[in-house]
């Protein structure tokens, strides 16, 4: 398979043109205010409770926790590595040799878990580094050749997972999908 590298236009991960798209609505309104469904309901007994069919960060969580289990009881029984792992190697393909500081930025993991990966995949030979010339206890990590046959490998698995999670939606949908989940990528940073 093919090695695919693409490079993050900002932090994380789309660029300056998705994010103008993503300014612009076919309405002209935006939310919260122009929110059609709302994220709670009130009872019988007059208590507002989270209507999870509508409350936005429970889905997103709901997903993402399944989608993660998933992956990583996959990746940990087909290739011995788990989702973070992945998530780094995923980085460092599309970026190769960057500090493990960009990595916790871009894929929002901390530097505990990022720090524990590169670790194990160095152990693999999964991944080299070199010291950066500025600050030699800070390094700057690369996928090795086998680290780049184990991204192919996983990617092929990793694709056809989202083919599966994205099976029987409308196209257009999806597309609005992605603007508004790159609006709210954006977003999170400031809660």
């Amino acid at each position: 398979m093919p090695r695919v590298t693409t490079q993050f236009g900002t932090k994380h991960g789309y660029g300056a043109e998705d994010m103008a798209k993503d300014d612009k609505t076919s309405t002209g309104k935006t939310c919260p205010e122009a929110r059609i469904s709302s994220p709670t309901k009130v009872l019988d007994d007059g208590h507002t409770v989270l209507d999870i069919n509508t409350y936005i960060p429970y889905f997103l969580s709901s997903v993402n926790n399944a989608l993660s289990s998933g992956a990583s009881a996959q990746y940990l029984r087909d290739y011995g590595i788990g989702i973070v792992d992945w998530r780094v190697i995923s980085m460092l393909s599309i970026e190769p040799g960057i500090p493990a500081a960009r990595i916790c930025n871009v894929v929002s993991l901390d530097k505990g878990a990022t720090s524990r990966s590169l670790s194990k995949l160095s152990d693999m030979a999964l991944v080299t580094f070199e010291a950066m010339e500025n600050d030699p206890r800070r390094r700057i990590w690369t996928l090795s050749e086998a680290g780049y046959e184990m991204h192919d490998t996983i990617l092929a698995a990793a694709l056809e997972r989202e083919r599966q999670l994205i099976d029987g939606a409308d196209p257009d949908d999806l597309e609005a999908f992605l603007r508004v989940i790159r609006v709210m990528r954006r977003n999170v940073d400031n809660l």
